[in-house]
């Protein structure tokens, strides 16, 4: 067991990182580790420090004059492009440097790594890398792609381990909460985003109401700031003029976790339309109610059910139609694709059995032998 430091977004802050954060933290709590966050102002919780604005200038001294005088074992760095000040985030590998030089090991995951990325991210995961002490992804191909660009000489720097999903249980009566008893829920959520590709699914659905007299579609999202306007006008316009619009129901708002949990509880099938995305968070909340998903045709979704067996690929819109009509009017076939994913969470994804593949990762990279002694603390 050891101490370790977590540098990243946090809730109640809205943020798919922090989201996760919490988990792994959590998690590792559990198993008798002893842990800290330090986060951005706006985060909260047990030993979460909120201490640095994600705009500030001396964001590495911040956390590094912090985080050093809790003398941490390990320091695990959750990082997406930007959560690190300007410029891509830079200020990341400062803070790495200094944890380096005090001879505390780094570890760093990325959420995000594309093979067209520009040079300027590039560069920055470049360094996170090459001055580390190790790095995770969630899957083969971010690998990769890393290994490709940067050199094979990272082979063993760079470390696999899938994203967590949460074992917990449908809310009961969340149909009858939204006022939808007796109906087949198609469900998008996230954010009114081009790239999240909702507006196929609002196109498509008067096709599957005609094969389905039961079908609604829920829509749970929200913006952020003034994001994508003219997309957003356009978006709801669509739903507007929809012959299916008495079919079609928005729920716009912040959504707290119970929230989102009763929304997701509702469901019958989750369609991820997205037109690019990575190992995505959305996947794994629906993955965590045993959801069965209907997703397109992208690397990161095509790896993870054929791993879990919990949903269809569409690569067509004809496609996304007949698969979500399958999953609404099968009974027998949804059930099955909702045990192969609490069969898949079990065996592989579940946070419990990600928390023991990061304690075995950590432990390669600590620099002190301590064989058989324990890090014990009480609460």
């Amino acid at each position: 067991m050891m101490r370790i430091g977590f540098i990243s977004t946090y809730p109640p802050i809205e943020c798919g990182i922090g989201t996760y954060t919490s988990y792994l933290n959590e998690e590792l709590r559990r198993q008798h580790n002893e842990t800290f966050v330090i986060s951005q102002v706006g985060a909260g919780g047990v030993k979460v420090f909120p201490i640095y604005w994600p705009e500030s200038i001396s964001i590495a001294a911040q956390i590094f004059n912090i985080s050093a005088k809790m003398t941490p074992d390990i320091i695990h760095i959750q990082h997406e492009f930007g959560l690190y000040g300007s410029q891509w985030g830079v200020q990341v590998i400062e803070l790495i440097l200094r944890y380096e030089l005090s001879g505390v090991p780094v570890v760093t995951t990325l959420h995000t790594v594309y093979e067209d990325d520009i040079s300027q991210k590039k560069t920055i995961l470049r360094l996170i890398i090459s001055e580390g002490s190790a790095v995770i992804v969630h899957e083969e191909y971010q690998k990769e792609i890393l290994l490709k660009d940067f050199g094979q000489e990272h082979e063993d720097k760079i470390h696999i381990i899938h994203h967590g999903v949460r074992r917990v249980s449908n809310i009961k009566g969340a149909k009858a909460k939204l006022e939808l008893e007796g109906k087949k829920i198609v469900l998008l959520c996230g954010y009114f985003w081009p790239t999240k590709g909702f507006h196929r699914v609002v196109k498509l659905f008067p096709q599957i109401c005609k094969r389905s007299l039961d079908a609604v579609l829920l829509i749970a999202g929200k913006s952020r700031g003034l994001e994508f306007l003219d997309y957003q006008r356009e978006f709801f316009e669509s739903i507007n003029k929809s012959i299916c619009n008495d079919k079609i129901i928005v729920l716009r708002g912040q959504f707290p976790q119970k929230t989102f949990d009763t929304i997701l509880s509702s469901s019958d099938v989750v369609v991820l339309p997205y037109e690019r995305s990575g190992p995505s968070g959305i996947l794994a909340q629906c993955y965590a109610f045993n959801k069965p998903v209907v997703t397109t045709d992208l690397l990161a979704f095509r790896l993870s059910i054929g791993r879990s067996k919990g949903g269809f690929i569409a690569n067509t819109d004809q496609e996304f139609v007949e698969n979500i009509v399958k999953l609404i009017s099968n009974d027998k076939l949804s059930q099955q694709f909702r045990n192969n994913i609490k069969s898949y969470i079990k065996k592989d994804v579940g946070w419990d059995n990600v928390a023991k593949s990061h304690i075995k990762m950590y432990q390669s990279v600590v620099r002190v032998p301590y064989g058989r002694a324990r890090h014990v603390f009480w609460e």
